[in-house]
């Protein structure tokens, strides 16, 4: 398994948190639910830092961009990531919680 991170320092960008929270509402989340090989993706904000990511869990590599949604975000933004990490995965756990599933959670979606 790899791990792929991505954020934007939204300094000097037009969009801002909640802008891109609306892009998630709005059309961000559905196509990432058709792409082969993704575990999980996590949208994440830092409000305090003004910055905006994505962490993706694959099961192998990630394809290639063709196969993935459109990298609106990055359009929006106004440029690629400010930072881009990859990473294999050592371990994994998974803890108990009550959560039925984690599919629709977020700050984003729960409006």
């Amino acid at each position: 398994m790899r791990v792929d991170i991505a954020w934007w320092d939204l300094d000097g960008s037009p969009q801002t948190i909640e802008s891109l929270r609306e892009h998630l509402r709005n059309e961000a989340v559905g196509p990432w639910t058709k792409v082969p090989g993704l575990l999980l993706k996590l949208w994440m904000a830092d409000s305090g830092a003004n910055r905006w990511g994505a962490v993706m869990l694959w099961e192998a590599d990630r394809p290639a961009d063709g196969a993935l949604p459109a990298n609106r975000a990055a359009e929006l933004i106004g440029g690629p990531p400010t930072h881009r990490e990859r990473f294999e995965i050592e371990a994994t756990v998974e803890g108990i919680h009550s959560l039925p599933a984690l599919h629709g959670l977020g700050h984003a979606l729960m409006v």
